[in-house]
Formats: C-alpha cells, structure tokens, sequence
C-alpha cells in the first residue's frame, strides 16, 4: 500500500473556506433570531386576538341584555337608530 502524501491548503485557500464558514455562522445566527422575532410576534398576535375577541363576547352579551330589557320594557318592535323612535309591531288578532 502506498503512502499518501499530505498537502497543505495555501493561506488564500484557507482565508476563502473560513471567511465562507464565519459567513454561514451568521446567516445561520440571523436565521435564528429572525425564528425567535417571529414567535414572538405571533405570540403577541395571538394574545391581541383573544382579548379582543373576549371583548367581542362581552359586548355582544351586553346587547344581547340591553335587547332583552328594551323588549321587556317596550315589547316587540323596531328602532330608527337615527331619530330614536320606536314603531310597535303590530300583533295579529284573530
């Protein structure tokens, strides 16, 4: 079996694979971090949506209240949400 003989890569060589791995040690670094802004981005999506659709179920639970108490009060009807007037459907007798 012959002996191999061992070369050695000129400085210039050796300069281009370490100045192409610290360059891919920072696009990985940067591709981490960008990982971490974007979970955390969405995290606090996520948190805005909820409370905002908690907000969304109490309002609708607030008019859903007031409807009845105006109907309880005033009974079946419409309302002119300009004027403010209430016209009373009118009930069938037979």
């Amino acid at each position: 079996m012959a002996k191999e003989k061992v070369q050695k890569f000129t400085k210039e060589e050796m300069d281009s694979i370490s100045e192409i791995r610290n360059e891919a040690s920072q696009i990985f670094a940067q591709l981490g971090q960008i990982h971490i802004q974007r979970r955390n981005v969405m995290a606090e999506i996520e948190q805005r949506e909820l409370e905002n659709e908690q907000r969304h179920d109490a309002l609708v639970q607030k008019e859903s209240e007031l409807y009845k108490s105006l109907n309880e009060k005033y009974g079946d009807g419409n309302l002119n949400p300009i004027d403010g007037t209430f016209t009373p459907t009118e009930v069938e007798k037979k």
